[in-house]
């Protein structure tokens, strides 16, 4: 029974953060209506109420979602590089080149700052940082890379990654400004790399 209604609530969540997946990328957070999203899944403003407080809450799932797909991919990224080093590297160039679909640069990139706050300080960007932080120090230790401070480096690169992709996202020129951000992103990341 209690098995039964678990995967009840799954299947309610699922359908909410489809439907608000969906209405997000397509007209954005502000003219997402919350009774044409529970419409459109089927449900009840109590239902969304129920699973995620508000829409607010919502959307915060939705980006959750989103991220954990993102990270997924960026891991198949990384897995692909000659080295562990070119392998981080080329996972934040890949972040970067993500603010360019339309699904990621709306809900991600452009509601989201705007509705939960500066995008450094989500969950999924502080577990980013610490994960980025272990990576720099096992670089270090192995002597990868020359010896830098793991916490600052990946502090660095996180926040030179994330802004890059905030500004091509909000630009009316994206595809250009990817070109600048991924050559200026390039030089100072692999600068970590080189002996002082």
């Amino acid at each position: 029974m209690a098995g039964r209604r678990a995967r009840m609530m799954e299947e309610t969540k699922g359908k909410l953060l489809r439907a608000a997946r969906d209405a997000f990328a397509t007209k954005g957070y502000a003219a997402a209506s919350m009774d044409d999203l529970t419409a459109e899944a089927g449900l009840t403003r109590g239902a969304l109420y129920h699973h995620f407080g508000d829409k607010k809450g919502l959307l915060q799932a939705v980006i959750d979602r989103i991220d954990a797909e993102m990270a997924a991919r960026l891991r198949v990224v990384g897995e692909g590089a000659p080295t562990p080093w070119h392998g981080l590297l080329d996972e934040y160039r890949a972040y970067i080149e993500m603010a360019l679909e339309p699904e990621i640069q709306r809900i991600v990139l452009l509601d989201g700052p705007a509705v939960l706050g500066d995008p450094s300080r989500w969950p999924s960007q502080n577990a980013c940082l610490a994960e980025t932080t272990r990576r720099i120090g096992a670089l270090v230790a192995d002597g990868a890379i020359p010896a830098i401070d793991p916490e600052a480096a990946a502090r660095l690169l996180n926040g030179a990654s994330l802004h890059a992709a905030l500004w091509v996202a909000a630009s009316d020129a994206p595809e250009a400004v990817l070109g600048k951000a991924l050559d200026a992103f390039r030089r100072l990341a692999e600068g970590l790399g080189r002996p002082a």
